[in-house]
C-alpha cells in the first residue's frame, strides 16, 4: 500500500512505483506553482500616492493587476492637483501609469477603466488627455458623473490590466 511518509517521501509497495512517485512530485510541483500564481501582491511605490484609507493602491494576482481609484494627488509631496480638470486628469493618469509599470505591466495591458467625474461637462477634455495614454486599442471603460469623490476630487479613475 502506498502512503506519504513525510514531506514528499512516498513509501510504495507495488509494481508501478516509478510512475506513482513521478506523478506525486509533478502534482506537488503543479500545486505549488498554482498557489504562487494566485497569491495577492500589494503594489505600493513611491511614484504613486499613498492610499488615504485601508486599501492597496494596486493588487497583482498572477497575470492580472487591479488598480484602485486614483485621485489627483502628486506623489512626491502630496499636493492635490484639483484646480483644473486638465491638471487633475494628467495627474491621475500619471499615478495609474506609475502603478502599472511598477507592477511589471504596460499601459497596453490595461483592459478596463472606470472614470468618475464630478461634472460630466468635462467629458471631452478628459477624453482628449486620457487618449494620450493608450494606443490604437484603448481599454473598455465607463464614465459616470458622481456627486462626491474622496477629498472632493473632480476626477477618479481605476483600472484592470491583464498580461497574456
Amino acid at each position: 500500500m502506498n502512503q506519504i511518509v513525510n514531506k514528499g517521501i512516498v513509501k510504495i509497495d507495488n509494481d508501478d512505483s516509478h510512475f506513482r512517485v513521478l506523478f506525486y512530485f509533478y502534482k506537488v510541483s503543479f500545486l505549488t506553482s498554482l498557489t504562487s500564481f494566485f497569491m495577492n501582491e500589494s503594489i505600493q511605490i513611491p511614484n504613486a500616492p499613498a492610499p488615504i484609507g485601508p486599501y492597496s493602491p494596486a493588487i497583482r494576482v498572477g497575470n492580472q493587476l487591479f488598480v484602485s481609484g486614483q485621485i489627483p494627488l502628486y506623489p512626491k509631496n502630496g499636493d492635490f492637483k484639483n484646480d483644473t480638470i486638465e491638471e487633475a486628469t494628467r495627474q491621475v493618469m500619471e499615478n495609474i501609469q506609475s502603478l502599472v509599470i511598477a507592477a511589471g505591466f504596460t499601459m497596453e495591458n490595461v483592459v478596463k477603466c472606470s472614470i468618475f467625474l464630478k461634472d460630466l461637462n468635462n467629458f471631452s477634455v478628459v477624453n482628449q488627455i486620457y487618449a494620450t495614454y493608450f494606443g490604437p486599442c484603448p481599454p473598455a471603460r465607463e464614465t459616470v458623473e458622481i456627486g462626491r469623490l474622496p477629498m472632493d476630487a473632480i476626477i477618479e479613475i481605476s483600472c484592470i490590466a491583464v498580461k497574456i
